[in-house]
């Protein structure tokens, strides 16, 4: 079987963001798409005027930006899907997601305090509901 007929396991995007990003990198850089997140794509002006071999040049780059997003829209769910403002490219959803999800420590520490404020909310309905089973008995 070739290559391009195998299917690609797309890392799912859980919320923790390196680990994500280190396996989607590897994958992009395995489909040599990598270069869509390193340089970007920038579309020509409507009124460039370009020859046959440069028409042919955008064209694969566009494809390859459409891939990459491709990839990253399966991996991540439809609520940090409508978080992302722009989409037209891959380059611009990628930093989106570093810059909302990855590096720096205050993010991180945002990030554990929502997941711990949904914990306490969830532990709160919990007890609610169990109060409210035993009053039932």
């Amino acid at each position: 079987m070739s290559d391009e007929k195998t299917l690609t396991k797309i890392p799912h995007f859980d919320g923790h963001y390196d680990h994500w990003s280190e396996l989607m990198e590897n994958l992009l850089k395995a489909k040599g798409l990598w270069s869509m997140i390193e340089r970007g794509f920038v579309d020509p002006l409507d009124n460039t005027l370009l020859n046959d071999h440069q028409r042919e040049l955008l064209e694969e780059s566009r494809v390859k930006d459409h891939q990459v997003k491709h990839y990253m829209f399966q991996a991540i769910d439809r609520i940090v899907f409508e978080q992302i403002m722009d989409r037209s490219t891959s380059k611009i959803v990628w930093d989106a997601l570093k810059k909302k999800y990855g590096g720096n420590a205050k993010v991180k520490r945002s990030l554990c305090n929502t997941l711990r404020r949904e914990f306490e909310v969830l532990d709160m309905k919990k007890g609610r509901l169990l109060m409210s089973t035993s009053q039932e008995y």
